[in-house]
């Protein structure tokens, strides 16, 4: 039975649950999901509905302490949604059911006292390691001055690479040349595989309140269009560099901020090609929309006054500098919270 979710995916949408729940992940399978992300938020959350107590509990008698609690747990959760896409993998011969990994998020943080350099060493060093015998894992590294630094470095080594925090074409330049400088560098280039994760309605948040003068045309638009010229963008650079698998745009951020948007508002814009990874109410919210299907709009830009308004007014430097500086805290602080609800448990456990 068909249902609006499974309409997306008959676009040609790669659709990838923002989760690895392994209950979400079961649910979602029946309307077409092939993949998964994972971040330090839905690990946490995921810690805190106590349905792992007794796992974490093993690892505190073991005498883990609670950053390799984290760390643990989010492998374990990883590595089990990694095997209900195992399928989709083994027969995409590699272009599709991954499971992303993030890397750690406190090495961006404004606390973190290794230099820029120091940090990209961290990061090839940690994304050997959590990529070791995971084929259909993801490692995903942020579009921080660290995480391009070590993006040619990890892409050499055969690893299959997620870049997230993406809010601008500059960003997306500066990820897809260091991916493609490291995987020049391989032996083979059969396996490989890279995605570069662009947040949409983080944009449309920052326009209304930094970029009032916008026509209302064009307020709510920006986020829609920045995604669309960057997908064009990268089918651009590919169509020459005869690789066997995809690169692809990763729509992420899909789910909206604004209360008077329809839930599917970004899903529907950037229906018909590469992935969405759609938060888990979203996806639930769009599936109660009785009779909705969707069809192929990501290639169908605005009229040209709107994108003229959208040029004129929106400057996407400063844009990504704020956008940036907030997705740090955003992107820091979970890892933070992860750690803190594991030493609550700690705690407990003791009493």
């Amino acid at each position: 039975m068909s249902s609006p979710l499974s309409s997306l995916v008959a676009t040609g949408t790669k659709l990838w649950m923002d989760s690895v729940d392994p209950d979400l992940i079961k649910e979602s399978r029946s309307y077409g999901t092939t993949g998964a992300t994972s971040n330090p938020i839905i690990i946490a959350d995921l810690l805190r509905s106590g349905r792992f107590d007794e796992t974490v509990e093993g690892l505190i008698e073991e005498g883990l302490d609670d950053s390799a609690i984290a760390w643990r747990m989010t492998d374990l959760l990883v590595s089990e949604a990694e095997k209900s896409f195992r399928e989709v993998f083994d027969r995409t011969h590699g272009n599709d059911g991954y499971v992303s990994f993030e890397l750690d998020p406190l090495l961006e943080d404004a606390s973190c006292t290794l230099s820029i350099p120091e940090r990209s060493k961290k990061y090839v060093e940690l994304g050997k390691r959590w990529a070791e015998g995971h084929p259909n894992r993801m490692i995903k590294v942020p579009a921080t001055p660290a995480g391009l630094g070590a993006l040619e470095d990890l892409c050499a080594a055969g690893i299959t690479l997620n870049v997230t925090l993406i809010f601008s074409s500059r960003q997306y330049q500066a990820a897809r040349d260091a991916v493609w400088r490291g995987a020049q560098r391989r032996a083979s280039k059969d396996k490989f595989k890279s995605v570069y994760s662009i947040f949409v309605s983080r944009i449309d948040v920052y326009t209304k309140k930094h970029v009032a003068s916008l026509s209302p045309q064009a307020q709510g638009l920006v986020g829609v269009v920045n995604a669309q010229r960057i997908w064009q963008e990268n089918n651009t650079f590919w169509t020459d560099k005869k690789v066997p698998l995809q690169q692809e745009i990763i729509f992420a951020s899909t789910g909206t901020k604004d209360p008077s948007d329809s839930p599917d508002k970004y899903v529907a814009a950037l229906a018909g090609a590469d992935i969405q990874t759609n938060p888990p109410p979203t996806n639930a919210a769009i599936q109660k929309l009785s009779g909705r299907t969707f069809s192929r709009q990501v290639d169908k830009l605005p009229e040209a006054n709107i994108l003229a308004d959208i040029d004129a007014k929106v400057d996407f430097a400063a844009m990504e500098q704020f956008l940036m500086e907030d997705g740090l805290k955003k992107f820091a602080d979970p890892q933070k919270s992860l750690l803190a609800s594991i030493a609550e448990k700690r705690a407990k456990l003791a009493k």
